[in-house]
């Protein structure tokens, strides 16, 4: 399986998925994350923060990012070099989550793409950031 090559790419080419996300989701993310923070899996719990309710873990719907680059842009065979998060909002039971990149810069010498990464709720940022990875070169 392979995705775009270096050269199929250009500046403003975007792709993006959406996912709902399920409680079984939360709590499958817990146990293969370890991470068991009450606000995300203890609804009595979550009540008395000031979501009022149990959230999504940030690195949940990050992943959903990372989705958007290995599976579509440049997708199958690009390398994860680094990424940046900010979590602008939270992420509830229920929530359409939308994934999307951007390319924002080429570096031909190197085969680095940058991208622009955001997850929208209701056209809402919930998350934004800025990608790093290699895309795969077209075999001689």
């Amino acid at each position: 399986m392979q995705g775009l090559y270096f050269d199929e790419l250009s500046v403003g080419q975007s792709a993006e998925m959406s996912r709902v996300v399920g409680a079984a989701d939360i709590e499958a993310f817990a146990e293969v994350s370890g991470d068991i923070n009450p606000v995300h899996l203890d609804d009595a719990y979550a009540k008395t923060t000031t979501f009022g309710e149990r959230i999504a873990h940030g690195m949940l719907s990050a992943s959903y990012i990372s989705a958007v680059l290995g599976g579509r842009l440049p997708g199958p065979g690009c390398i994860y070099l680094s990424q940046s998060l900010r979590f602008r909002r939270p992420v509830r039971i229920g929530d359409l989550v939308v994934a999307r990149v951007t390319v924002k810069t080429l570096d031909a010498s190197r085969g680095h793409v940058t991208l622009d990464t955001v997850c929208e709720v209701s056209g809402k940022t919930v998350i934004d950031g800025e990608a790093l990875v290699i895309a795969p070169r077209r075999p001689a």
